[in-house]
This record gives C-alpha cells, structure tokens and sequence, in this order.
C-alpha cells in the first residue's frame, strides 16, 4: 500500500500556508454616494419644516412684539415707547375682559376638565362597543366650530330653542340664554364644552387603559369602593396625562374667541362675554390700532408664559 500523499490527507489541507490578505473591504460601489443623498434629502425636509415653524409662528411673535412699540399713522411707524401699554390699560374694557376672560376659564375647568375625564372613566367600563363610544363623543370635534356655534344658538333661542323647550315640560319658564348677562358666560362654556372634550376624552381613555389592573384588584382586597379606587389608583396612575391637560386647558381657554363672538357678537349683554382676545380683535380691526393689540397680546402672551413655567417649576417640585 502506498503512502498517502498530500492532497490525499484530509488534515494536509490545514497545515497548508495561508495567502495574507492585503488591502480593505471597500463599500460597495455608489453606497457613499446613496448616503449622502439620503442625508441630503433628511436635512433638506428638515429645514423645510424649520422654516416654515419660524415664518407661520416665530415671525408673528417677533412683529408683535415690534408693533407693541409702534405706531402706524398714514403708513409712517414711529416708535411710542410704552404708549401703546398705556393705553390699554386706561382702557375701561381692560378690566372686565380679563374678569370675563378668568370667569370662563374657571368655568371651563369645572366642566371642560371634569366632565371629559368623568366620561372617559364611563366609557372605560364597557366592554364591548368602546370604538362606537368613542367616535360618538369625538364626532363634535370633527365638525365645523362655525357649525357647532351656530347650532348652539338654535339651540339657546328664546323662542322656539330645544333647551327652553325642555324647561316648558318641566314648568320652568323661558330663558334668555345669551340675552341675559347671568347667563350668558355659562352658555357659552357649555357650548366650548361639547365642541372639545372629544379629544380630552380621548386622552383620558388612553390614560386609563394604561392602568394595570392588578392596582385595582389590590385595592379591591383592601376593601376600597368606587371612589377611593379612583382617588387612590386611576387619579395617581394618570396624574402626569391630568398635570398637562390641565396646562392645555388653561392655557386654551384664555384666549378663548370663536364661541363668545359667534354666540353673543363677541361683547354679549352688557359686555358679560368680552373677553380678552376678542379686545384684541377690537383694537385691531375696529379702531384700527395694531400696536394697542400687539400690547395687549404681549401681555397674554407674558402672563401665559410665566403661568407655564410656574405650573411646570410646582409640578417638578412635587415629582420630587
């Protein structure tokens, strides 16, 4: 028997010498290329959207904040210095727009905040049909304000409206829904209520469905009925979502405008409806005097900012 010679030896094959490699694993061919394109195009759309927040949103505020100095007669602009400021002030209308302006937000936030985040926890114990709920209580939010408002004030007249038609079966007599000061407010926060607590509700929902349920069957253990459930569990675990809503809200409802203006023609009865940002509007487009509005949106914007930062500074401190 002959021996085995090299290339017949299985272990032969790994004792052979092994050729160095020489050089790098190069990219393949156009892949810098590709990528500087995408890069390219990423930035590109990027900028894009940078400008056009900085000409839709920074501009405005930048020329605010110029005409809060300014005035324009005869298409000459001067500066005035606090003038514009001084005016507004002096202005009788400026105290009872903010009153009025304060009055609704602390309406809005018994019913606008509460009632959304009541319904959410409603909708949140069905079951079954919980995408029905919800497109029906999101359904006002897909329909026009203008839409809304002026169904609202079908809906408030004195004469043949649903809601005094309601009243009469009950024995109540009519009520002048937006013709009476005392009413006025309260009609219109009912009306703001329903256009937009879809969308609040939404939120709230998707809160709790985040809740685990084993808190509740802890706190079930513990003898806890329905409200200390929701004090102690559903208010804790969605205290975040509540904190920042409320923020929005807030900030929302001080700049208020479409249902007092469509509702009551913006004053309402005896100026019980004025409310700050329909002041504005008056100064700019009934007095013609853009730098008494870009003063008085100055000072909303001001005062919203530091409400913001001081509700965001107390939030942080009780986190902690």
């Amino acid at each position: 028997m002959s021996a085995p010679t090299l290339t017949q030896d299985p272990a032969a094959k790994d004792r052979r010498p092994r050729r160095p490699r020489t050089g790098t694993a190069r990219p393949p061919a156009g892949g810098l290329g590709k990528a500087l394109r995408r890069n390219v195009t990423a930035h590109g759309f990027l900028i894009g959207a940078v400008l056009c927040f900085a000409f839709f949103s920074w501009y405005p505020i930048v020329r605010e904040f110029l005409l809060a100095f300014q005035k324009t007669d005869d298409g000459q602009v001067s500066w005035v210095g606090w003038d514009n400021f001084v005016t507004v002030w002096n202005d009788p209308a400026f105290g009872q727009a903010w009153r009025n302006t304060l009055w609704f937000t602390v309406l809005a936030l018994v019913l606008g905040f509460a009632v959304p985040f009541l319904t959410a926890l409603v909708i949140n114990e069905f079951r079954h049909g919980q995408g029905y709920l919800r497109l029906l209580v999101y359904l006002p939010v897909m329909l026009p304000p203008t839409a809304s408002v002026l169904l609202f004030k079908y809906l408030y007249d004195p004469g043949y409206g649903m809601f005094n038609e309601v009243l009469a079966v009950f024995g109540v007599p009519a009520q002048q829904w937006l013709q009476d000061p005392d009413t006025a407010m309260l009609s219109v926060v009912v009306a703001s209520t329903w256009m937009n607590m879809g969308g609040a509700t939404l939120i709230y929902l998707a809160a709790l469905q985040g809740v685990p349920g084993e808190l509740y069957e802890a706190a079930e253990l513990d003898g806890a009925g329905l409200l200390r459930k929701v004090w102690h569990v559903t208010i804790r675990q969605t205290r975040l979502v509540l904190a920042l809503m409320l923020l929005m809200q807030i900030i929302a409802t001080m700049q208020v405008f479409i249902e007092p203006f469509l509702l009551t023609g913006g004053a309402g009865p005896e100026g019980s409806t004025t409310t700050v940002v329909y002041l504005i509007y008056q100064y700019a487009f009934n007095f013609n005097n853009y730098g008494a509005a870009a003063a008085l949106g100055l000072i909303l914007l001001v005062l919203l900012a530091g409400f913001s930062a001081l509700y965001t500074r107390l939030n942080r401190a009780t986190e902690e």
